[in-house]
């Protein structure tokens, strides 16, 4: 992608004060390519996370912030009682730190998908503060924990609905010519999409590793989603939306992704530190919100097909225990199991990233099979 559009004058990032050194040496103006913005983007985050990783495990574990682990899951699990947890904030400041610093913080959706990440992030922190100081599992009451995600969701969605420049069709993959329009009640499917996808994801993380890998690979997949739809060239050739304010999210989107990678480094079976709600909540969180702007929701449901099936296994389970008495699975989320079934942990957690990343293949090449 080329050169940036000319931005109103606000806020000065350091790109912007790089890029204007160009006439000074030709060397400063690959600071105005979005493509090299989106590598030192995904640099950056993934540096702060190997600079600062061992330091703050080492500050989670001097303050005992460390993970409670319930006794009627598997007991395998127990070993990992006192492991620090609340790493998601180093998640967190890694990808709000590149994205400040490598994008354009004129643009409206950059702020607002950081906006979302950060507020479920303080969701989760409060969470997580409650679950430790308490000393047990339970944390954050659920109807708290999950009205004010409706809440912040509510008003993302009302935001985008009264924006005359926002679509309230849905696109659907594989099918060029269905373009529902739902009008009024994209609100409610906004929040449905970005508090279930945050929820979902804090779900599928129960086992070391487990969440990130997915969501570095539905960050990867939606970088390519928001590269594509904020070039007027690429979208008009591929027949989907183009939008203007999504040139700058692919940014964020590796941000995502080098703090992913960053923190998967830490996180890898044997963990050593979890990421904890404040991670998992505002991963989520971005994620749906990333879909929702790019207008790839449905798409989200394929490349977070690991995301879905966790989710799903705990509704089927409660559904089923309270109308037939009987559970479907030993354990619900569902990768507990398989680990009830003798899985050992690192081969689900492989065989569901196998999962991910053939979802991902998939959901991309909806841009072109339709």
């Amino acid at each position: 992608m080329g050169p940036p559009l000319p931005h109103k004058k606000g806020i000065e990032m350091l790109y912007k004060f790089l890029y204007s050194l160009r006439d000074t040496h030709i060397i400063f103006n690959v600071f105005g390519y979005s493509s090299f913005r989106i590598i030192l983007g995904t640099l950056t985050a993934l540096g702060v996370c190997f600079f600062m990783g061992p330091w703050m495990i080492e500050k989670l574990g001097q303050l005992q912030v460390k993970q409670t682990v319930r006794d009627d899951g598997p007991q395998s699990h127990l070993v990992k009682t006192g492991t620090p947890t609340m790493g998601g904030t180093l998640i967190l400041f890694a990808v709000i730190i590149s994205t400040l610093l490598w994008s354009d913080l004129n643009n409206t959706s950059v702020l607002m998908v950081l906006g979302v990440t950060a507020l479920f992030g303080l969701i989760g922190f409060v969470d997580d503060y409650l679950k430790v100081t308490k000393n047990n599992s339970d944390g954050l009451p659920g109807i708290y924990k999950f009205g004010f995600q409706l809440l912040i969701s509510l008003f993302i969605g009302m935001y985008l609905y009264f924006n005359p420049d926002f679509d309230t069709t849905i696109t659907m993959p594989f099918f060029k010519k269905i373009n529902p329009d739902i009008g009024i009640f994209y609100i409610p499917f906004a929040m449905f999409v970005i508090s279930g996808t945050s929820n979902a994801v804090n779900l599928t993380d129960g086992l070391d590793g487990l969440a990130i890998g997915p969501v570095i690979i539905s960050a990867a997949t939606f970088l390519i989603f928001a590269f594509m739809a904020g070039n007027v060239k690429f979208a008009n050739y591929l027949h989907i939306h183009y939008i203007a304010e999504c040139y700058e999210l692919p940014i964020f989107c590796g941000a995502l992704i080098g703090s992913g990678l960053g923190f998967l480094w830490y996180n890898t079976y044997p963990a050593q530190v979890f990421m904890g709600d404040v991670g998992s909540l505002s991963l989520g969180g971005a994620l749906g919100t990333v879909a929702i702007v790019t207008k790839q929701e449905i798409a989200l449901a394929i490349v977070g097909g690991i995301f879905v099936l966790e989710a799903v296994s705990v509704i089927i389970q409660v559904v089923s225990f309270k109308i037939r008495g009987k559970r479907v699975f030993q354990m619900a989320p569902i990768h507990h199991h398989y680990e009830l079934k003798g899985w050992a942990e690192p081969k689900i957690i492989v065989r569901f990233w196998i999962i991910s990343i053939i979802l991902a293949l998939i959901a991309v090449s909806t841009l072109k099979l339709r």
